[in-house]
């Protein structure tokens, strides 16, 4: 006859094999968890080290680029130096112009008997000093300065009669309208 072996189980059956079951499927799934945290965490590790390759390079580039603005700076400068430059000639290159025409408009003016002594040109005006046989050039010039397109008023600041020379020794001022020139040239 043969003997059966004994056996020994620790582990009792019961009827709580549900109980069994959720503790089995809750470690299952509990490692699952983990392995799920594991790996998201990894992954933001990893991400972690890309953004910070990505922060390396743009500082990189931000350097190289500063250090070709600066090495740029000194043209910069001279280039706009030179527009300032050119700006400020156009616009007296205009006012110039604008103030030969003047200029050459009173020169014509003056009658016979007239002779200029000093011209001033100030901002927004002109200061003659001239010298005259007699009254009749005087009143000539300064109806044809007071007619002037650009002429805004005309006075006469001095007047002095020098009988020993028979000279009349005038000063006048006359100032400009707004655009000067530009009113001059619709003559």
């Amino acid at each position: 006859m043969v003997k059966k072996a004994a056996s020994i189980n620790l582990l009792k059956k019961d009827k709580n094999e549900t109980l069994e079951q959720i503790i089995n499927w809750s470690l299952t799934i509990g490692r699952v968890l983990v392995i799920v945290v594991e790996l998201v965490a990894l992954g933001a590790f990893l991400y972690r080290f890309t953004l910070d390759n990505q922060l390396q390079e743009l500082h990189t580039n931000i350097k190289q680029k500063q250090e070709i603005v600066a090495f740029q700076k000194e043209n910069e400068d001279t280039y706009r130096n030179l527009q300032d430059r050119l700006t400020i000639i156009s616009s007296f290159a205009t006012k110039g112009s604008e103030t030969t025409k003047i200029f050459k408009d009173i020169v014509g003016f003056a009658p016979n008997g007239m002779t200029f002594t000093n011209v001033n040109l100030f901002e927004g005006g002109i200061r003659i000093e001239a010298n005259v046989t007699s009254v009749e050039p005087l009143t000539v010039f300064v109806n044809a300065l007071k007619t002037y397109p650009a002429t805004d008023t005309v006075s006469i600041d001095k007047i002095e009669n020098k009988t020993a020379s028979a000279i009349i020794t005038v000063s006048i001022t006359v100032t400009f309208r707004q655009g000067g020139a530009d009113a001059a040239s619709v003559n």
